[in-house]
């Protein structure tokens, strides 16, 4: 993804990268206080690894939770039902916004800031040092509270 460079003016910047069908898949969330959480994984996420991913919500983040998010298919699988069913439902509401939404979902700040502020003009050679700056990535918007509550405050939610 390019974005503004120091390149000569008049002068396009070249981006070498080998291409290639690898991907990393993420999932992320975010708390209006502006905590992040973020994992990646090497293959496409699934209904089960949404499981896995709203456990560690649920270890980190104390009390209730209301989760906001996209109609995408892998949120309305049966593991996801079945979880609900045992149990996680007393701590956690589920709350799918309307069919093509993208400006009431926070997370969607998150990723355009990872792409184009973070990550912007990187080229990566392969899956590991892909994984390795965004996880770096990660971290320095972590540090950027005001960046992250906007996010939220932009999508029109007041908590």
């Amino acid at each position: 993804m390019a974005v503004r460079t120091w390149a000569p003016r008049g002068r396009t910047p070249v981006l070498r990268v080998p291409l290639t069908h690898d991907h990393l898949a993420a999932i992320g969330g975010l708390t209006p206080d502006g905590r992040l959480f973020l994992q990646t994984q090497a293959q496409a996420y699934h209904s089960p690894d949404v499981v896995r991913f709203l456990r560690v919500l649920l270890r980190k983040i104390r009390g209730k939770l209301l989760v906001i998010w996209d109609g995408a298919p892998i949120h309305r699988g049966q593991p996801i039902k079945d979880f609900l069913a045992r149990g996680a439902a007393k701590r956690l509401h589920l709350e799918q916004l309307p069919g093509y939404a993208p400006e009431l979902n926070p997370a969607e700040g998150i990723w355009n800031e990872l792409k184009r502020v973070e990550l912007g003009n990187r080229c990566c050679p392969d899956l590991l040092a892909l994984g390795l700056a965004l996880r770096r990535g990660k971290e320095r918007l972590r540090h950027k509270r005001h960046v992250l509550q906007a996010c939220v405050a932009q999508c029109g939610y007041h908590v």
